[in-house]
């Protein structure tokens, strides 16, 4: 077994979602021994401007960081670029821009899954912050699938992001928990088959298991897409 392709890692949105996806890759790496790992560099960044901010127009646009430390990446040898943040992929074409390796989209990854583990009537619920919803990622992307998709309400789209900035804090406890799990049930009892976690601080607390609908983890598709891709598989 041999991977040569090298991935580099805008990361640090926030730091551990940035260490939970590269946990994620290893796991899903079929590896025997430390050589058939995965090649990873990351770029550790939580100085990058907030993300929430900018798309308020309150705030520093992150696009200008985000470019740099790709192309920092790619002259320290990336073959492939990946970013374990839903949101900064609202800048995804200032990364491109400043890079002549693939960038692989968290959004696509998420919205390939969503859509192989639904039916063409089955409602989508999109779990998501207030400036990635703003951005309008994912409603696009499920849009183009012929989807139909639940939302969260204004004071939803607050209260998690309430919760999210408390899991940037540390904060998992079994009270976090429960309280973001009942934020996911109102788009499960509004229809939603389907549930997209479109925050990769929120596969921190949440898995399937929790759920009597599909779950799908950003931050865990991701990681699939990365070691397909790095290995040749796809």
């Amino acid at each position: 077994m041999k991977a040569d392709k090298v991935v580099g890692i805008i990361g640090g949105m926030g730091p551990a979602a940035t260490v939970d996806f590269m946990a994620r890759v290893m796991d899903r790496t079929p590896a025997e021994n430390d050589q058939q790992h995965l090649r990873m560099l990351v770029e550790h960044n939580p100085r990058i401007p907030s993300r929430q901010k900018a798309m308020r127009g309150e705030g520093e646009s992150p696009g200008p960081t985000l470019a740099a430390m790709a192309r920092r990446l790619e002259i320290a040898g990336a073959n492939l670029l990946v970013m374990p943040c839903n949101l900064a992929h609202a800048w995804q074409a200032d990364i491109e821009a400043a890079s002549s390796v693939p960038f692989i989209s968290i959004i696509d990854a998420s919205v390939e899954s969503a859509l192989s583990r639904s039916s063409n009537d089955s409602a989508i619920g999109l779990m998501t912050t207030p400036g990635c919803f703003t951005a309008g990622l994912y409603q696009q992307a499920l849009a183009d699938g012929g989807r139909p998709v639940i939302t969260q309400t204004a004071d939803e789209l607050a209260a998690l992001m309430s919760l999210v900035e408390r899991i940037k804090g540390g904060d998992l406890s079994s009270e976090l928990v429960t309280a973001v799990r009942e934020e996911a049930n109102r788009l499960v009892t509004r229809g939603a088959k389907v549930l997209i976690a479109a925050c990769t601080e929120l596969p921190l607390v949440l898995d399937e298991s929790m759920f009597n609908v599909a779950f799908i983890s950003s931050t865990d598709e991701l990681a699939k897409k990365t070691v397909a891709l790095a290995m040749g598989c796809e």
